[in-house]
């Protein structure tokens, strides 16, 4: 059996692993599975929130990805990720609010699998990802999309700088990327995203204690 059958069956597995959850949790797509996670100290800035709704939050890989979904309705899987971790993780806010966001913005919603994915990012879901894993967006970008053309599909302004890795990580060009603020194309990262995951381990741990 090849390498995608078996990717496949594992996809189906999940689904129907998705389902039996929706069917015997309270309510999947508000309440966290863990009840440790019911006193989680999430932050609480409609700001933030919208910023990554608009993507403009100054980290390429989020921002591309979430101006894919407004666009078209759909994002690929492992971006669904890393804007999930991001959310959750880098600005700590509650994964209630990025399942909504997808409720209302994604073609292919399903009610089990949105709610059940939000959980698992969250690391509040049965079959949790581990608190402490955190998607770095720039490492993502370098391993997945090492020429940056998902990136400049979707924020083609970027094409000023002269190295992927800058386009990866625009604030390493401070003058460039000041010019794209001053002209209202770019902005500043929201977060420094390795403060923001120390951030998010600390507030795992206590809740994990």
């Amino acid at each position: 059996m090849n390498n995608s059958i078996n990717t496949y069956l594992s996809e189906i597995g999940w689904r129907e692993f998705s389902y039996s959850l929706l069917y015997y949790s309270e309510d999947l797509s508000n309440i966290p599975i863990n009840p440790k996670f019911k006193k989680f100290p999430w932050r609480n800035s409609k700001k933030d929130f919208t910023i990554w709704t608009k993507g403009e939050t100054g980290i390429p890989l989020v921002d591309a990805a979430m101006k894919q979904i407004y666009e078209e309705g759909w994002m690929h899987n492992r971006l669904r990720m890393v804007v999930g971790s991001f959310l959750v993780k880098n600005l700590l806010l509650n994964w209630t609010l990025g399942e909504n966001y997808f409720h209302k913005s994604l073609l292919d919603y399903d009610e089990a699998s949105n709610a059940a994915g939000w959980q698992w990012i969250a690391g509040c879901g049965a079959d949790a990802s581990p608190y402490f894993r955190v998607f770095n967006p720039v490492l993502q970008s370098e391993k997945f999309d090492p020429r940056a053309h998902f990136i400049l599909k979707y924020i083609p302004q970027l094409k000023i700088f002269n190295s992927t890795k800058t386009i990866f990580e625009p604030y390493l060009d401070e003058n460039l990327l000041k010019n794209l603020i001053k002209d209202k194309k770019y902005f500043n990262p929201i977060v420094d995203l390795k403060d923001s995951r120390n951030r998010a381990l600390e507030a795992y741990q206590q809740t994990k204690s």
